[in-house]
């Protein structure tokens, strides 16, 4: 069993920057492939990027290339979304999200652990 929680979200003004953490209990976090979703009003969840269990393989959603950058830290069982440039269409509730293996990644429907979620908005 693996409890996730998110934090750091906020309001933050179009091109600023906020770094979301996702704590989690257990003993197995390094075993996990990591995940963070968002989810709009009225919008499908919707993947935005995924970290391997070691931390060396990395998969972003196009939208978020090259602004946001997934890491963790397995001694501290955390990972982390760091997102520069933001811009209002990234207003969402942010979910970290925890399976394993590295298939099917877009797929809400794989993951078996989910956080509660952290409010981003960004104000234009």
């Amino acid at each position: 069993q693996v409890q996730l929680v998110e934090s750091g979200g906020g309001l933050v003004q179009a091109g600023g920057s906020l770094r979301l953490s996702c704590a989690a209990s257990g003993r197995t976090f390094g075993s996990y492939t990591m995940c963070w979703f968002r989810q709009s009003p009225g919008k499908e969840r919707e993947f935005v990027a995924a970290i391997s269990y070691s931390g060396g393989t990395l998969y972003y959603a196009d939208s978020v290339k090259g602004r946001f950058t997934i890491s963790r830290d397995n001694a501290k069982n955390t990972v982390y979304l760091q997102m520069n440039s933001l811009k209002p269409e990234d207003t969402a509730v942010y979910y970290c999200a925890a399976r394993t293996g590295w298939y099917g990644l877009q797929d809400g429907r794989t993951y078996a652990y989910w956080g509660q979620g952290t409010q981003v908005t960004v104000s234009s």
